[in-house]
């Protein structure tokens, strides 16, 4: 009797999801528990598991396409586990030297997996989805980057892969491919073009989330992507926290030159007891921590016609994960140390690099910490994320000469940006808040002391 693979409930607010990557094709035999499909919602991306040992007989939601929760994505018959069925890992180790010597007998020079399906025909959309495959240096490769790969003449080593447990996703195939097209590159022949926007065109009409390639002119091109559920969950929220919060920017800078010789000092010594970096984030942290609890406004937000004021402190840090910017919480930050706050930012970061974080890691949050200086930015005005009211905006490091008791030094500064909600916090609050978080940073004692 045929299994219903249904997707589940993943959160209360969620009712649709995107069908991210099929991690099986039809006709694979799969483990009790082990992932078939990777589901992507707005918040988090979630793996649905086989509910008993068997072969999964159909795919009814290709990649990219929108369900409902308790939507029937495919169907597996249970089952014994046939005799002549192989581990995921030879299965793969074989299909891709069998490709491999596929290619060398039909006279490619191509000695590698990828080569060899670079130059095989795509499939039809009709067709059912490959399983993630094996390059030559062991990355798992999804079928949709397959794809891609092969369109763009890419081997899977050349790309940096995102996805769960190291898969190779298509977005970061496509990644790879803008930052290249960014670059200088040799003009094509307008007959090579031509044929290329062809056959990206056919590829389009089988399978809607690929990329849509059309040129235009030589080789102008433009490039349509389906947008995730996350990236249109977070344009709503930027859009709604601009329409319904009265939003202000105030500056400060920070001299950075005690917090840098503090972590040079301390930094070999703090890795081998804690078996981590000392970083900047746990400072700001701990210096924001400080000044929130002497301007408890902006770690307060206005419900209804009231306004919730905490004794505990949840701190958003903004980090960029497989599918985005994504801004999961350190739960009472308060009352961590220096070293359980790089312990916390560093496991979350790394679980939205591999699209593991959950919905209660992403939930809630009294205040966050957005660092752009890691990508070089100088200066910007961060958005609130409702119903918060204020964010935390970190920049680049950059020496600068300043006026320090009647001489020009050269010093590493660093601007400080607080955006905040003015129907909530006043300009006084905002740069008091400012001032203090300046003092601890200048002066680190200061918040081990709390003064």
């Amino acid at each position: 009797m045929s299994i219903e693979l249904k997707v589940p409930v993943v959160g209360e607010s969620i009712t649709e999801v995107m069908i991210g990557e099929w991690l099986k094709a039809e006709g694979d035999w799969v483990e009790q528990d082990e992932p078939l499909v990777i589901i992507e919602t707005d918040k988090v991306n979630v793996e649905l598991p086989a509910p008993e040992s068997g072969t999964l007989t159909k795919i009814l939601k290709q990649d990219g396409d929108d369900a409902a929760i308790g939507d029937v994505v495919g169907l597996m018959e249970a089952g014994e586990k046939p005799a002549d069925a192989e581990a995921p890992a030879a299965s793969d180790a074989k299909a891709s030297a069998s490709k491999a010597s596929g290619s060398k007998a039909s006279g490619s020079k191509g000695s590698s997996s990828e080569a060899s399906e670079a130059k095989a025909p795509e499939p039809a959309g009709d067709q059912p989805p490959e399983v993630a495959s094996k390059s030559a240096d062991g990355e798992r490769v999804m079928p949709a980057a397959k794809r891609v790969l092969a369109e763009a003449g890419l081997n899977a080593s050349e790309v940096e892969a995102s996805g769960p447990g190291g898969r190779l996703l298509k977005e970061d195939v496509q990644r790879h491919v803008a930052g290249k097209a960014a670059a200088p590159a040799e003009k094509a022949p307008a007959e090579k073009t031509s044929a290329k926007a062809d056959s990206d065109s056919k590829g389009s009409a089988s399978a809607p989330t690929k990329a849509a390639t059309t040129a235009v002119g030589g080789s102008r091109q433009e490039e349509v992507v389906k947008m995730t559920p996350l990236r249109r969950r977070v344009a709503q929220r930027l859009v709604e926290a601009q329409q319904a919060a009265a939003l202000l920017t105030t500056f400060n800078e920070v001299d950075m030159s005690a917090v840098i010789a503090l972590r040079k000092q301390y930094q070999e010594s703090f890795v081998k007891r804690y078996g981590i970096k000392l970083g900047f984030m746990s400072f700001f942290v701990k210096a924001a921590i400080d000044a929130l609890k002497e301007v408890p406004q902006v770690n307060a937000e206005i419900r209804g016609d009231n306004v919730v004021y905490r004794n505990y402190q949840d701190i958003g840090v903004a980090v960029g994960g497989g599918k985005g910017l994504v801004v999961p919480v350190i739960r009472n930050a308060e009352r961590l140390s220096f070293a359980g706050v790089e312990q916390a930012i560093a496991e979350l970061a790394q679980k939205a690099k591999d699209s593991k974080l959950t919905l209660e890691e992403l939930q809630g949050g009294t205040f966050t910490i957005s660092n752009g200086g890691i990508y070089g930015s100088l200066l910007s005005t961060p958005i609130v994320n409702p119903p918060q009211s204020g964010i935390l905006g970190l920049h680049k490091i950059e020496e600068r000469p300043i006026a320090l008791n009647g001489e020009v030094v050269i010093r590493p500064m660093m601007y400080l940006a607080l955006t905040y909600d003015h129907r909530l916090v006043d300009g006084r609050e905002a740069v008091t808040f400012l001032v203090r978080l300046k003092e601890r940073i200048e002066d680190p004692t200061r918040i081990l002391l709390e003064i």
